[in-house]
């Protein structure tokens, strides 16, 4: 996520904060099963870490190496921190801990202050705080120091902690196919400038609908008991919040309908979708959503990545996977760090951006994106066989050959 501000294209799409400079959405392309969900899980196994809860890591399938390493690097409050863990999956403790705080000049010079290393395996400690010490050895590794020891009794391991927990809090992840509609109907049942703004999103992005709420069960016309009344998506039928889901309500031409019986599903997701959208531009939250395309008009996509790149944007941040190679546009819409891919092969998985590729290997900001890409040029593309189907299915027999032919 950080910008090369020897690009000038396109600024807005950077935030700027203390000599750092993060982009504010990246994108990320694969084919299917590559490894762009993993990428996504691994963020969440790292929130789960530092919200003191249980991390769904397991050992390596292919290596059988029990031991998983995470880290990451942020920006709280204009300072930047690098937190690193390894965890041992089988045993569930953690091996080795590493927090530093990166500071920057003017001229982009950086610097490093180490504020706390466990190291078990090379029995290496150290603590910024120095009476933690020799403290660190004795102390449980079944949760992250932070967690095992009184944090209030040192100054900046209590730092720390409250660093590493509200920069997680303010981490939202979103599987579209799994999208809950509990949080916008949370923000429906109150009437105040967030709902407003909700509502206006979603009824932005269907021109069709003359407005969206949430309604006393009497105003709704149908008998939502009814064993057929009950929504297609299996996601959205969860029976203890099926009657407050029921109390979302569309308008068409002056007739309300309850949302989860009559919109698309596309329409559907929009709504679910929104109430995140609206309060991470409004509270600066970082939005991961996993195929943020799916059944989504390619123009809405665009204009919720358009939304995140304005300038108006200050704080917000997203990163998502995507199919639509229609938002793979460096002329009106990224930099070209801001375009990732996920590529896969017999040995390995690679991720690497469009900001890789040089202009002596033709990729330019003027380039055809889309046409270098489908031509495999950028790899991470799928080279399907399905041909190999269908002659199978008709025993790849003289006949069928004539019928080729």
């Amino acid at each position: 996520m950080k910008a090369d501000m020897r690009n000038k294209k396109f600024s807005t799409n950077v935030h700027q904060e203390n000599n750092f400079n993060v982009l504010k959405t990246a994108g990320i392309y694969g084919p299917n099963n590559s490894g762009k969900t993993c990428l996504i899980k691994c963020i969440h196994s790292m929130k789960q870490i530092l919200l003191d809860k249980t991390p769904n890591l397991i050992p390596n399938l292919f290596s059988h190496d029990p031991i998983c390493e995470l880290g990451i690097t942020f920006l709280f409050k204009g300072r930047e921190y690098s937190y690193d863990l390894r965890y041992d999956t089988t045993k569930h403790v953690f091996l080795y801990e590493k927090f530093l705080e990166i500071q920057k000049d003017q001229y982009g010079n950086e610097k490093s202050i180490l504020w706390l290393k466990k190291d078990k395996e090379n029995k290496e400690y150290y603590c910024i705080d120095e009476n933690v010490i020799q403290m660190i050895p004795l102390i449980s590794s079944n949760n992250i120091l932070c967690y095992t020891i009184d944090e209030n009794q040192f100054e900046h391991l209590g730092k720390m902690k409250n660093i590493l927990i509200n920069f997680a809090k303010n981490i939202d992840i979103i599987n579209m196919n799994n999208i809950p509609m509990q949080k916008t109907i949370e923000l429906m049942k109150n009437k105040d400038q967030l709902q407003e703004k909700v509502v206006q999103f979603i009824k932005n992005a269907d021109l069709y609908m003359d407005n969206f709420e949430f309604v006393d069960m009497n105003q709704i016309k149908i008998d939502v008991h009814s064993e057929n009344n009950v929504p297609d998506e299996n996601v959205l039928n969860v029976k203890e919040q099926i009657m407050d889901q029921m109390r979302l309500v569309s308008t068409y031409k002056g007739v309300k309908v309850p949302s989860m019986l009559f919109d698309s599903t596309g329409t559907k997701k929009i709504a679910a979708l929104a109430s995140y959208i609206i309060e991470g531009l409004k509270k600066g939250r970082i939005l991961i959503i996993d195929e943020l395309d799916s059944s989504i008009h390619f123009k809405l996509t665009r204009a919720i990545v358009a939304l995140f790149n304005n300038e108006l944007n200050t704080n917000a941040q997203m990163i998502f996977t995507v199919h639509d190679i229609n938002l793979m546009d460096c002329k009106r819409l990224f930099r070209k760090e801001q375009i990732w891919f996920v590529h896969k092969d017999n040995e390995s998985v690679y991720v690497y951006s469009l900001a890789d590729f040089t202009a002596q290997q033709g990729i330019r900001d003027t380039t055809d994106i889309i046409e270098k890409y489908r031509k495999g040029i950028l790899g991470a593309l799928p080279d399907p066989e399905l041909i190999n189907s269908l002659l199978n299915l008709k025993g790849n027999n003289p006949e069928s050959s004539k019928l080729a032919s």
